[in-house]
């Protein structure tokens, strides 16, 4: 598996595909910092070319930001072998959507799960809909019973944070854009 993003997302999808026995080679911005728990190797952008062309599993991880905005491009999705499956739970700017299309539909991929979408809702008329090889799911994590719970918790705590005048938790980044 190439993971593109290894942050708590990525990091958790690491963790439970290793311990299935895949080997996790994980993708982010620069190669330095600890190696996450279940990923075998990280390559910054220079290589990532490298590693697609022995890919069975690309999953997409990563948060919208100037440097991911069509990371996944045709040239990219080009070096994947016909094998591959593409996942994508990051966000539908990071890949090529009509290229990964194209390449579904002419069998140049074996299939794709995907989660997001360049235009959310995927409109009826959007082919992926038809294609036997692709699963598609509603970009919805709220329709997890704890979800909200959750939320109401991490407000609650952020609001002692911020009272209590320490660091937020969860704090966007607008250097990271994320």
């Amino acid at each position: 598996m190439t993971l593109i993003g290894v942050g708590k997302v990525g990091s958790r999808v690491a963790q439970i595909s290793s311990a299935l026995g895949i080997e996790v080679v994980g993708h982010r911005r620069t190669t330095g910092g600890p190696v996450p728990v279940g990923v075998s190797r990280v390559v910054d952008a220079a290589g990532l070319d490298a590693e697609l062309p022995d890919t069975d599993l690309l999953v997409i991880a990563a948060p919208d930001t100037p440097e991911t905005k069509n990371l996944v491009d045709r040239r990219r999705l080009g070096l994947l072998p016909p094998r591959a499956v593409v996942v994508n739970i990051g966000r539908g700017s990071l890949i090529d959507e009509p290229a990964l299309t194209e390449m579904l539909a002419e069998g140049r991929l074996r299939g794709a799960a995907l989660d997001v979408f360049a235009e959310e809702p995927l409109p009826p008329d959007n082919p992926l809909w038809r294609m036997p090889n692709v699963i598609i799911s509603p970009h919805s994590a709220s329709t997890v019973t704890q979800e909200n719970d959750r939320l109401v918790d991490l407000f609650i705590e952020n609001l002692h944070r911020y009272l209590a005048g320490v660091p937020l938790i969860n704090q966007f980044d607008h250097s990271r854009r994320y």
